[in-house]
């Protein structure tokens, strides 16, 4: 599908983990492990100023690419996506950045 931006519910295990999402009315189990990363964003072209003490934020992007299946696998089994997903660090809000196209389920 490629990049875009689109707010999720994310709900993340004690260790800061995402564990569950709920995206477009459908509720997803995450069934792999995790992985997260940090990326710089261009934030002298997003930002008007940089407030003293802003740091964390403001210069990375918090990433993580989850591996999901919808939470009723009865309904799909087999259907796994691969989804990065971005959380603001001031508001602690979610954002889904990519669904990765080679790793989504073909049909037949």
């Amino acid at each position: 599908m490629g990049l875009f931006s689109e707010g999720v519910d994310v709900v993340c295990t004690p260790a800061g983990q995402p564990s569950t999402l709920t995206w477009a009315g459908r509720h997803y189990t995450v069934c792999a492990e995790p992985v997260r990363w940090f990326e710089r964003r261009q934030w002298w072209a997003e930002e008007t100023r940089a407030p003293l003490g802003t740091g964390p934020g403001l210069v990375d992007h918090e990433i993580w690419r989850v591996q999901v299946r919808p939470a009723d696998v009865e309904a799909a089994p087999d259907e796994a996506l691969t989804l990065d997903l971005t959380r603001s660090i001031g508001s602690g809000r979610w954002r889904l950045l990519k669904i990765h196209d080679a790793l989504r389920p073909r049909s037949a």
